[in-house]
C-alpha cells in the first residue's frame, strides 16, 4: 500500500474524531486519552477475533442458507463480538478516568475507540481491494462504526450519569442489532435488491440517531454554562 492510498485509508476515521472533538464544546477531552483510546480500539479488533472465531465454533454462520441463522450469525457473531470488544476498553479504562465526568465523554471515548478500530480494519480491506474499496468504506463502513460508537457511548454517558449498568446493556445489545442488520442486508444486497433499500433504511437511521444523540448529551452538558 503506497503512502496516498493509506492516507485515504486513515483519513475518514481521523475526519470523524476530529468531529466529535469539536462537538465536545464545553468541557474538552484530554488529547494524550483520547489518541491511547484510538490506539485501544486498534487493539479491540483481536478480542473481536477471537469472539468471531468462538461464535464460528458454536455454529454461526453468516453466509447460512437458512435467513433466520444467517441473520442471528450476523448479529451475534459478528456485532456483538465486534460491538462488545470496543465496549470493554470504553468502560474498562476510558470510564474510569477523571476526564469522563459528563454524558458526551461516553460518546467521545467511544468513538475514538470504533474509528481506531474501523482504521485498522479499513487498512486491511483497503490492501486488499485497493482505491475503490477505500472510497466506498469512506461513505458506508467507517461511518457505520462511528454510529455504532455514538449509540454505545450515548448508552454509557447515561449509565455514568444514573449510575445504573442497564444502560450500558442496552447500549450493547441495540448496536450489535443494528450493525448485524448492517452487515447482514450489504452482504445479501448483490442477492435480492430489496436488501439494498433494507439497508439503506438501516444505515441512515443508525446516521440520523447517532445525530440526535450527540445533540442530546452534548445540549445537557453540566458545562454547558461554565466559562470553560
Amino acid at each position: 500500500m503506497n503512502l496516498s492510498l493509506l492516507l485515504l485509508t486513515c483519513a475518514p476515521g481521523l475526519a470523524i474524531c476530529i468531529y466529535i472533538y469539536w462537538q465536545d464544546k464545553f468541557d474538552k477531552e484530554p488529547k494524550a486519552l483520547l489518541v491511547k483510546s484510538f490506539f485501544l480500539g486498534m487493539l479491540s479488533t483481536i478480542p473481536a477475533v477471537i469472539l468471531s472465531l468462538i461464535g464460528e465454533a458454536f455454529g454461526f454462520n453468516p453466509v447460512s442458507p437458512v435467513v433466520w441463522w444467517a441473520l442471528l450469525s450476523m448479529i451475534i457473531g459478528t456485532g456483538l463480538s465486534e460491538e462488545f470488544s470496543k465496549y470493554i476498553f470504553v468502560r474498562y479504562y476510558a470510564y474510569k478516568k477523571d476526564a469522563f465526568n459528563e454524558p458526551f465523554d461516553g460518546i467521545t471515548y467511544s468513538v475514538m475507540v470504533a474509528m481506531g478500530f474501523a482504521t485498522l480494519e479499513n487498512i486491511f480491506y483497503v490492501a486488499e481491494g485497493g482505491t475503490s474499496v477505500a472510497i466506498a468504506r469512506m461513505f458506508t463502513a467507517v461511518p457505520g462504526h462511528a454510529a455504532d460508537g455514538v449509540w454505545i457511548g450515548f448508552f454509557l454517558g447515561l449509565q455514568k450519569l444514573h449510575g445504573s449498568k442497564i444502560y450500558g446493556i442496552i447500549g450493547i445489545t441495540l448496536t450489535a442489532i443494528s450493525h448485524g442488520l448492517y452487515d447482514f442486508f450489504a452482504l445479501n444486497a448483490q442477492k435480492n435488491d430489496a436488501y439494498i433499500l433494507y439497508w439503506l433504511i438501516v444505515f441512515g437511521l443508525s446516521i440520523y440517531f447517532s445525530f440526535k444523540a450527540i445533540k442530546i448529551h452534548r445540549d445537557a452538558s453540566p458545562f454547558k454554562n461554565k466559562i470553560i
